[in-house]
């Protein structure tokens, strides 16, 4: 499409945190960034809940459906961690971006990447705006704290 502009791959995320200054941040930042904040939770239980409920949707209900990105912590409420999570999204076909301090190696084979904590608004509005990219199989640009694992699938 010349000149036009392509359709976003990342409208709907779904945010995993249990620190609730840093869960609330996001929230806030990821809203006025224009993305449509599906939930926000702070254990892998309640995250799956979600997204089943989401995916089993169908896209044209009210407000729309579905989850396209996952933005999630390692360390979460309860037994369970990100990783976890990721696993369970991987197998739903939907994309995690890990928000940590602390990577733990193998991420690259749960998520497609990871920003670096701590962040700030326009860090995290340029990294989502990267992962977007990436999704649409397009060169990402680089932003401080944001490694992208590979190729998007």
């Amino acid at each position: 499409m010349l000149f036009g502009k392509r359709k976003a791959m990342v409208k709907r995320i779904l945010i995993v945190e249990d620190e609730p200054l840093v869960a609330f941040d996001n929230e806030l930042m990821v809203g006025d960034a224009g993305y449509t904040v599906v939930a926000t939770v702070d254990r892998v239980a309640d995250a799956l809940a979600i997204l089943d409920r989401e995916l089993a949707s169908e896209p044209e209900d009210v407000g729309g459906r579905g989850i396209d990105l996952v933005l999630t912590d390692i360390a979460l409420a309860g037994e369970r961690s990100g990783l976890d999570l990721a696993r369970e999204a991987g197998a739903r076909a939907v994309p995690v971006l890990f928000v940590t301090g602390n990577p733990p190696e193998g991420a690259e084979a749960l998520a497609l990447g990871h920003l670096l904590k701590p962040y700030n608004d326009r860090t995290l509005k340029a990294a989502l705006k990267a992962v977007d990219r990436f999704l649409a199989g397009e060169p990402a640009k680089d932003v401080e704290g944001l490694v992208l694992y590979g190729p998007a699938a």
